[in-house]
């Protein structure tokens, strides 16, 4: 059985980098978007991120542009964006697609292993989906489901485990 520790992925200057270095981490995968309305978001993201970064939480912003050309820009636009605006410290990484013949092999991965609402597909920017110490998927959120929404299960998670 694969586990998310199978893949790699391209961090923002486009270098390959193995999920693998995240072993024994309770890590959270968002896709992501900087004209979107839940882009907001990222302050709660990086607000979960300072209060449980030392405990073994890490998050993976993965923008995409598949939801409204709502992620237009190039990785250094987006890069610069996250900083100026947000001041994002946890990665994000290469712009990818998390639908259809183009999927990200791990967006495919992910996909499987947790259905959303309407099926497999994400359906919109800001889906998120918990991976536990071990690498396994353990939850899926819908974009409406904030981060601070998240908090008290990744506490449990980190502290209780």
């Amino acid at each position: 059985m694969s586990t998310i520790y199978d893949f790699s992925v391209a961090d923002a200057q486009g270098n390959p980098k193995s999920l693998a270095q995240y072993r024994g981490k309770l890590i959270l995968v968002v896709n992501t978007a900087s004209k979107c309305g839940f882009t907001p978001q990222y302050k709660e993201l990086q607000a979960l991120y300072e209060t449980w970064r030392e405990k073994g939480l890490e998050i993976l912003a993965f923008p995409c542009n598949q939801f409204g050309q709502q992620e237009p820009g190039s990785d250094s636009e987006i890069q610069q964006f996250c900083q100026l605006n947000y001041g994002l410290t946890f990665p994000v990484l290469a712009k990818i697609d998390v639908n259809g013949e183009n999927a990200h092999p791990l967006y495919k991965y992910l996909r499987s292993q947790k259905k959303g609402v309407l099926g497999d597909n994400i359906q919109w920017n800001f889906t998120k989906f918990l991976i536990d110490q071990n690498g396994n998927v353990i939850k899926r959120y819908e974009p409406k489901v904030t981060p601070q929404e998240i908090g008290a299960e990744i506490e449990t998670l980190l502290v209780h485990k």
